[in-house]
């Protein structure tokens, strides 16, 4: 099930992107992800919409849109590839025509599943916090 995220969903959200981010993102250190993580609680959910997927009462992955930007879509990762990360994009393109996401080009696991839905490369970025390479993307339905 998808619903609206509520204030008491924060720290599973919270979890559920740090287990996905250390699998996807293990080129970042410890400060930049700890840097993240308070980003996330204090200034990115308050400012986005956010739907998480539920089943069983447990968080299994969450969607973050700040207007059509993707700013946040992670998945558990013991429940990749069981079409959570689709039915969660799936979702939001239904109040968006186009969307756009910032990818880390080393981020392998978030490419595969941007280039499997149809996204394709508007430009190529430089990440200012960390130097490393940015990948812009776009989906238009």
């Amino acid at each position: 099930m998808i619903r609206k995220y509520i204030e008491s969903d924060i720290d599973e959200i919270l979890e559920v992107w740090y287990q996905a981010s250390r699998m996807a993102h293990p080129f970042l250190d410890a400060d930049f992800m700890g840097m993240e993580k308070r980003n996330i609680r204090d200034v990115y959910i308050p400012n986005t919409s956010t739907w998480v997927y539920i089943n069983e009462g447990l968080i299994l992955g969450f969607i973050s849109m700040m207007g059509n930007e993707v700013g946040a879509i992670f998945v558990r990762p013991d429940y990749h590839g069981k079409g959570i990360g689709r039915q969660l994009m799936d979702f939001v393109s239904d109040f968006h025509d186009i969307m756009e996401v910032e990818v880390f080009e080393r981020n392998v696991v978030g490419r595969a599943f941007y280039d499997r839905y149809g996204f394709e490369l508007l430009e190529e970025l430089v990440h200012k916090e960390t130097n490393n390479r940015l990948l812009r993307l776009r989906f238009k339905k």
